[in-house]
């Protein structure tokens, strides 16, 4: 019985010691990178176009909503020289307008955001596809996003290589 847990014992203090050298072992075939994502996101010239055909939307939509607002304005102007019951009248069209106006900003304000949301997903999902395109012809074994690090040494970071590839993608 003796012989069987020394033997036990043994194998335990092998496997243990196999299994704590292992992984040093593994290491050294690791190639590990990271990326800062936000500022990828933020400098592909793809996200600077969407940019800017978003705020010609927007553009677009404070000018209509500036048309209605104008509108408004010109009838509560008008309102003061009528009738009682025209100014009644007039008032039911102004508080009209009013409704329309703050429809018209809830739904201007829910579509440009969906189209936002829409945009960032896209873009988000090409910079993972090159991420993971450049991770497999490189044979990096893990990539990061920079926010998860507490430190990383620079020659570790392929946030330029990344960016780079996204735009020149992007040019063809």
């Amino acid at each position: 019985m003796n012989t069987k847990i020394k033997g036990l014992i043994l194998t335990l203090v092998v496997v243990f010691c196999l299994g704590s050298i292992a992984p040093y072992a593994y290491a050294a075939e690791l190639k590990i990178g990271y990326v800062d994502l936000a500022y990828v996101f933020d400098n592909y010239s793809k996200t600077k176009e969407q940019d800017k055909v978003l705020e010609e939307k927007s553009k677009q939509k404070r000018e209509e909503r500036q048309r209605l607002v104008n509108q408004i304005r010109k009838m509560k102007d008008e309102i003061d020289i009528l009738s009682d019951k025209a100014k009644e009248k007039k008032q039911t069209q102004i508080d009209e307008k009013i409704t329309e106006l703050q429809e018209y900003d809830q739904q201007t304000k829910i579509s440009l955001g969906q189209e936002r949301d829409k945009t960032v997903r896209e873009i988000l999902e090409e910079i993972n596809t090159v991420v993971e395109k450049y991770a497999g012809d490189e044979s990096y074994t893990i990539i990061l996003n920079s926010r998860v690090l507490v430190f990383g040494k620079k020659q570790y970071d392929l946030t330029d290589e990344i960016l780079k590839t996204l735009n020149s993608k992007r040019k063809r």
